[in-house]
Parts: structure tokens; C-alpha cells; sequence
């Protein structure tokens, strides 16, 4: 039955049912004051403007969010995000508050959302010295195009009003934060932090860590400081060993963030409109959740989609005629400056024979249960001072040398302004407009369709203007192993001549113009799976871009390949519908098995004995395992069995051969698609790979032949839901990725993989054809009726059917109406 609440949870009937039309609704919201009114009282602080909105729910609790300006559709957008993820926010906002130390203890890890910090204490130092600097501050200060619009803004401050407004007048029922001290109002400025955030965590974000331990030598942190390791001297890099380091640090394969994206033009449908399938791979738990709303202010802004947590925007997702979705672009979001030292003082750097002395940030942190830490942090000309990019990366700072860090992120908040005025497009040229003008994206690239048939790729991220060019004059020797091999520039931050200069169309200095990025409009498929622009499309490979913004005829993932073969087949096929894509999502085919399962079951039947040697010298019989890898049907469907084995033999295999021993046929730039193949039976690895599979398999006392889905699943609500997909190793474009763990049961917990699927066409009606699907659901509060229910739609390769307009809102058998409203 239909339900109309206020703000307070209080039922009030509803006289007729055209109340419920968007006219009617807006007129209840009418009531509030208008947008002038509302920023007239801004400087009263976030609930100063008597802000409310109208929240329709349909089925799987997606809200339907209806408000007469951006101020109030911020308010409602902040009022169900907190209804449905109160407890991960508020954890957040304690995060870039700089107080994990102090609620949570300083060792403890926190969830990696927003920073890549290890420890609770360096988070709280990198993010109090962002607070104390008044960074965020400043960009919001920023005039646009180079800092945030009126219209953010406004978003902003209705999100915390409608956040705040919640946490006033509900009860918190989620047991991850019931009745904790840490959950408090937030403000504007905590909304804009976790932006900064999330805008910087592909750059300072990842470096927290070695931010917070640079000491000078001859300072090193004391034992009691608590920086843990990260504090000890480090040995100078090897360039042989740094690029390794570097292009592992960088590959977009390790991330645990991805995606896959692809746009069909309407050359390939039925219809002669565009189809977009968006598949993006991102954490199941903690801040970077997705949540799925419908924004609409009548006659601005009408879109629906998926949001980053603690956004008050729609950042991936679909209007009236266009759709787009997001993949994590190769373009390195940093470079380093290799600072020359003055002998005297290590905390002094020369640039054209001139002395600059480094800037300190005194941070202190309050801990639980024990005294503040206090650090100082060192910043330059060029950014923050680092010991190290990752372990295996380090930079020490020496008595004549220190690092540091450029990261244009960190003077970027225009993020949530590019997905606004994304919401607002109508073509795939309206998109491309949008993000010229913007320049918000900091580490993705946009694949796009629209209703006329038009498709896009670019890669528009902010990145660093470094040029080839740039890169061969002042790359010090550090550099000239890194740029080839990661695209990180190191250069010599002791000449002048090797600043970075700046693009004629770019809104902040240092980066590149949006004419730079590589680009591929209106191709029959344009698609990416976190590869670089090359292969966006197969048949007009894309190249002259400079290094920092990816490779080009390299070898590229199998998930890459298998997708380019997935969507060229689909393209040439003709009279797609979204039907098409939603068999591509749930397909599940294995690339890795196609390429090379049945020779390895030849290889594994041709061993004498049927016997192979495991990695601890014991023999084992692995003869079973032969028939189940040559039965398998090469996909990792919950059902299919002989997943989990060639899944477990997979991952062995390939950690331990080279991809030169591995193949017969090697990689070929002019077949990148089809190369490298052919599985080398007389791999020495294949043997021991088998029989370390097959013995760790009968340890956990699971078949061989078990199904995938027995062994690979979660739990809710104490029941088992098995979960379809595989991971990238096997190059599945479903991807799953989840720990192993034995004795649970196989793969008991998804960390990351798909998350906010849509699948979107136009069929010439008036409303967009759109299926989506949110694999972990809108709450993460495990008594909330929507913490559970579209993972078990993922379990059974089900979809939602997007109620975009008007009439199929209204028609929702679980419409529920709610007025959120501020108390005065």
C-alpha cells in the first residue's frame, strides 16, 4: 500500500492521487524558501535555510529525489544517503577530520576508502594537516571554471543540512555505529574534504604514509612516534628495480578499483539509438560504496544512477538521452621533483642556484588511551615531501637529495561539477562539452552513448603537463627508467626550465588541456576495461598521446582482450537491444580458460603417471583434475563446474611463469587482441601448478569438480548466496575478486568487483530503456530491508527495471512518498 511520510516519520494520507504527480510534489516543496533565501542564510551554517524535499521510493529502496532548486535537492540527497549509510559516513567524515587515532586507536587500519594509509595515525596526520592548511578552504574559494560553481555549492550545503536533519530526528538502528560518540553533524567543509579526497586518492592519497614519515635526516621519527616502518631510513632506489616498482604501483590491474565500459553506436542496434553497458568494479564495503538515487529539479536537472558515497551528485548514470559510465584511466595522476639539497640544511632545496626553504606543517593528533602525536610534515614548491611510492619504491631524503610529490588533484575540487553538468547533457558532444568546461575527473576516463545513435571515449582526466619532451630534457636518472616503463616523471627540481608550463585551455596551471586527451567519437563500439585510449576500439586504435597518459602496442589484460572480442562480435551482429547487454554482463565467460585450459588438460594427461611434484617436493596424483579441466564449459557461472579448479591452477601458474615461457605465440602489436596464445605444455610450471592446486583443493576438502557457486559466495542474513563471476587473472569482465580462505569455505566475502551495473538504450520512446543492478544493495545495515536484497538478485543474474519517469514511478507497487524537512 502507498505510503506518504513527513520528515518525522509521521503518515499522512493522501486525498487523491494526483498528489503524487511531479507538479503536485513540487508544489508541497514549494513551501520552503527559494534559493536566494537559502544562501542569504549560508553563513548561518548548513540548517539555516528551512530546506526539505520530496523522496519517492520505489522498489529496492531507490529514491526518486524531487526538489525545486540545488539547495534542497542536496538536502534530500544527504537525507537518504544517511538513512542508508549513516554508519559508513559518518566513519568517513571521522577520516578526513584527522580523528581515527583518537576514536579508533592510532594502529588500527582504517577501511582504504579514502586514503591508501596503513595505520589510523598517518591518515590523521596527512588529513589534520590538510584541515589545519585550510586547503579545501581555499578551492572552495576558487572562482570557477577553476574552482566549484554556485550550484555545487548550494548541493553541498543541502547535503549536510539533509544529513544533519536526519541524524537530528532518527534513530540510528545500525549496530556498526549505534550510540557512538563519533557520529556527529557535519558541515560544509566536511562534505568538500571527503571531494578532496576522493580527488586526490590516485596521487596524495596513495603516499599518505611516506607524507606523514619524511623526516630530515638526522630528525628520524623516534620509536614512540608510531609511523612504524615507514619511518626507517631507506635505501637509495635502483633505476632497473625502480621502474618495476613504478609500473606496478601504477597498474590499473592491482587497483581495487576498476571497470569495464562500452558504448554501441546505433550503426549496431535495433533501434538506431546508442547502448551503453557500464560495469564499474569497485569495493563492496566501506566509503567508496556506490548508492543509487534519481536527482530531478523540474526543468534543470533530471538523472539517475550511482553516486559515491558522501556525493551529493549522480556519478555515473543516465538521463532522458544520454548515458555514461566511468573505467579507471592508465594516465599517471602524479610525478615526482627531485630536489637538490643545500649542504647546510636538508630542509632547504636549490632551484637555479637559489635556496627555498621547505614549508612545515606541525600536526598533532590526538590518540586513544594516550598521549597526542605530534609530526611536522614537509612541503615545497612542488608538493609534499615523500620517502616512497609504495614498498617497493623508495625515496630517501638524504643529506643531498629529497623527493617531492606534484599531484594536481590536490587543487581540483570540480569532480562532482563535471558529473553535474554530465547530468545535464543531452549528447554524447554535450558530454565531451562538459568535461572540456570542467576539467573534474581526476583519475577515470568516459565511455558514453546517446538517443541519436553517437558514442564516446575519452580519456578527460587531470594530469600533470608532462611531455615527452618535458620528460627527455629534465627527467633525472630516476626518471628516465620510470617515464618509459610507469609514465612517472621524475624530474629535476632544481632547474627552473623543467616546470611543467601550462595548456592555453587548461583551468589551472600544470596540467593538460582537455585538447590533449585521447579521444574516439561516434566508433561503431568504443569500450574500455582499464587498459589505455589504445584499443578503445580495435578497428581505430587511438595513438600520439604522450606517455604519462598510457602505453600503446604493449600487451594488453585478458580482460581487455576478452572484452574487445565480446563487443567487436556484438557490434558486427548487429540489432543489439539491451537485452544483448544484459547477456553480456552475466555471461561469465573465462578469456584465460578459452586461451588455455584444454591444452592444460593435455598437458596434465600427458604427465607420466598422471602424478605431478607439488612445491614442497611430495608427489601428487592429479589425473582427476585432467577430465575436469577438458569438461569444463570455460565459464565461471555460480554453476559451472571446473571454475574454482582452473581459477586456483590459473592464479599459480601465472605468478610463478613469465609470460615469455607461458606462450607459444608471443605478443604481437599488429594482433594485440589474439596475442600472446597458445599454451606451452612443456611449461616446467604447469606440473607443479596442478599438483599444489589439487592438494590445497582436497586440504579444504572440496571437490575438484565442485560448482563455482559453492565455493565462491557471501552471506546475508545467515544465507549463503553464491556469487557468478571470476577475477582478473582469468580476464572475466563480471569481476569478482575475493580472498581465499580455506577453511570458510573458498571465497567467502567479496572485496571489490561489479557494483553499480546499468545497461541503458533508447527504443524511440519517451523514456530511456534502462536495467540496473547494485551487487551489495543500498544499506550497509544488516536490518535494513535493502542490505541484502539485490545481492541476491546478482546471486540469480537478475536486474531491476529502472523506473525513470513520471508514470512508472507512480505506478511502483512499493511507492512509498517521504517529506524530509528541516525542524525550525
Amino acid at each position: 500500500m502507498l505510503r506518504f511520510l513527513d520528515g518525522y516519520g509521521r503518515s499522512r494520507p493522501l486525498l487523491r492521487r494526483a498528489a503524487l504527480t511531479g507538479a503536485a510534489l513540487l508544489a508541497v516543496t514549494a513551501a520552503a524558501p527559494q534559493a536566494s533565501a537559502a544562501a542569504a542564510a549560508a553563513d548561518r551554517g548548513p540548517s539555516g535555510g528551512g530546506l526539505s524535499a520530496v523522496i519517492r521510493y520505489t522498489e529496492n529502496g531507490i529514491p526518486h529525489i524531487l526538489a525545486q532548486d540545488y539547495a534542497h535537492l542536496g538536502f534530500g540527497t544527504g537525507w537518504a544517503q544517511a538513512a542508508d549509510q549513516v554508519c559508513v559516513l559518518a566513519d568517513g567524515f571521522v577520516t578526513v577530520a584527522g580523528e581515527r587515532s583518537r576514536w579508533f586507536g592510532a594502529d588500527a587500519a582504517p577501511d582504504g576508502s579514502l586514503s591508501s594509509a596503513a595505520r589510523n595515525l598517518s591518515s590523521d596526520l596527512y588529513f589534520k594537516g590538510v584541515r589545519e592548511s585550510g586547503t579545501v578552504e581555499k578551492l572552495l574559494a576558487t572562482p570557477a571554471p577553476a574552482g566549484p560553481t554556485g550550484d555545487l555549492k548550494e548541493l553541498m550545503r543541502g547535503w549536510a543540512a539533509g544529513y544533519n536533519a536526519w541524524l537530528a530526528q532518527n534513530k540510528i538502528t545500525d549496530p556498526a555505529c549505534k550510540g557512538a560518540a563519533w557520529v556527529r553533524p557535519v558541515t560544509v567543509l566536511d562534505v568538500a574534504s571527503r571531494g578532496f579526497a576522493v580527488s586526490v586518492l590516485g596521487g596524495q592519497g596513495r603516499a599518505v604514509d611516506d607524507i606523514a614519515a619524511a623526516q630530515p635526516p638526522g630528525r628520524a621519527a623516534s620509536p614512540t612516534s608510531r609511523t612504524g616502518p615507514a619511518a626507517a631510513v631507506r635505501p637509495e632506489p635502483d633505476p632497473a628495480a625502480a621502474a618495476e616498482a613504478a609500473r606496478a604501483f601504477f597498474d590499473t590491474g592491482r587497483y581495487d578499483m576498476g571497470s569495464n565500459a562500452v558504448a554501441f553506436s546505433g550503426s549496431t542496434t535495433a533501434s538506431g539509438g546508442g547502448l551503453l553497458l557500464g560495469n564499474p568494479h569497485y569495493p563492496w564495503q566501506g566509503g567508496r560504496r556506490f548508492w543509487q538515487s534519481q536527482q530531478t529539479i523540474p526543468g534543470e536537472l533530471n538523472v539517475s544512477g550511482g553516486s559515491l558515497l558522501g556525493t551529493a551528485v549522480v556519478n555515473i548514470g543516465f538521463n532522458e538521452k544520454v548515458a555514461w559510465s566511468h573505467t579507471v584511466a592508465t594516465g599517471t595522476p602524479v610525478n615526482l621533483h627531485q630536489l637538490a639539497l643545500d649542504p647546510a640544511d636538508a630542509t632547504t632545496y636549490l632551484v637555479d642556484g637559489k635556496p627555498e626553504k621547505m614549508t612545515q606543517r606541525t600536526v598533532s593528533v590526538p590518540v586513544a588511551g594516550g598521549d597526542p602525536v605530534t609530526r611536522t610534515q614537509w612541503w615545497t614548491r612542488y608538493g609534499p615531501v615523500v620517502t616512497g611510492l609504495g614498498p617497493g619504491l623508495p625515496l630517501p631524503w638524504t643529506a643531498g637529495t629529497a623527493y617531492a610529490l606534484n599531484d594536481p588533484n590536490a587543487a581540483n575540487l570540480r569532480g562532482s561539477d563535471t558529473a553535474l553538468a554530465m547530468g545535464k547533457a543531452r549528447t554524447v558532444a554535450g558530454i565531451q562539452d562538459a568535461l572540456k568546461r570542467t576539467q573534474g575527473l581526476p583519475w577515470v576516463n568516459t565511455v558514453a552513448a546517446d538517443s541519436a545513435g553517437g558514442t564516446l571515449f575519452t580519456q578527460s582526466q587531470v594530469l600533470p603537463r608532462i611531455t615527452d619532451e618535458l620528460a627527455a630534457r629534465c627527467s633525472t636518472p630516476l626518471g628516465r627508467a620510470t617515464y618509459p616503463a610507469s609514465g612517472l616523471a621524475v624530474l629535476d627540481g632544481a632547474r627552473g626550465d623543467c616546470a611543467l608550463g601550462s595548456d592555453p585551455d587548461a583551468v589551472q596551471p600544470g596540467v593538460f588541456g582537455p585538447g590533449k586527451a585521447p579521444a574516439l567519437r561516434d566508433a561503431p563500439y568504443a569500450e574500455n576495461s582499464n587498459d589505455s585510449a589504445w584499443l578503445a576500439n580495435a578497428d581505430r586504435p587511438l595513438t600520439g598521446y604522450e606517455r604519462v597518459w598510457g602505453n600503446a602496442g604493449t600487451p594488453r589484460s585478458l580482460r581487455t582482450r576478452g572484452a574487445v572480442e565480446d563487443v567487436a562480435a556484438m557490434a558486427a551482429k548487429g540489432r543489439l537491444t539491451v537485452a544483448d547487454l544484459q547477456k553480456q554482463q552475466f555471461a561469465n565467460r573465462v578469456p584465460a580458460g578459452d586461451l588455455a585450459a584444454a591444452d592444460a588438460a593435455k598437458a596434465c594427461a600427458a604427465l607420466p603417471g598422471g602424478a605431478a611434484t607439488a612445491s614442497d617436493g611430495r608427489p601428487v596424483d592429479v589425473s582427476a583434475a585432467c577430465a575436469v579441466l577438458a569438461g569444463w564449459d570455460r565459464t565461471a557461472d555460480t554453476g559451472s563446474r571446473g571454475a574454482l579448479l582452473f581459477d586456483r591452477f590459473w592464479r599459480r601458474l601465472t605468478a610463478g611463469t613469465a609470460a615469455k615461457d607461458l606462450w607459444l605465440v608471443p605478443f604481437s602489436a599488429a594482433d594485440p587482441v589474439r596475442t600472446p596464445r597458445t599454451l606451452n605444455r612443456a611449461a616446467p610450471g604447469i606440473g607443479r601448478a596442478l599438483a599444489d592446486t589439487v592438494a590445497e583443493l582436497a586440504a579444504a576438502g572440496i571437490a575438484l569438480d565442485a560448482p563455482l557457486g559453492a565455493h565462491q559466495f557471501v552471506v546475508r542474513g545467515g544465507q549463503r548466496l553464491p556469487v557468478p563471476g571470476g577475477t582478473e587473472a582469468l580476464g572475466v569482465w563480471n569481476k569478482i575478486e575475493a580472498p581465499w580462505k580455506a577453511a570458510g569455505g573458498g571465497y567467502p566475502e567479496v572485496v571489490h568487483g561489479s557494483s553499480h551495473i546499468q545497461a541503458v538504450g533508447w527504443d524511440g520512446g519517451r523514456c530511456p530503456v534502462a536495467r540496473t543492478l547494485l551487487t551489495y544493495g543500498q544499506s550497509s545495515n544488516p536490518v535494513s530491508p535493502y542490505y541484502a536484497d539485490q545481492t541476491r538478485l546478482f546471486s540469480q543474474e537478475r536486474w531491476v527495471t529502472s523506473r525513470f519517469c513520471e508514470r512508472d514511478i507512480l505506478t511502483s507497487p512499493q511507492l512509498k512518498v517521504v517529506w524530509p524537512r528541516e525542524r525550525r
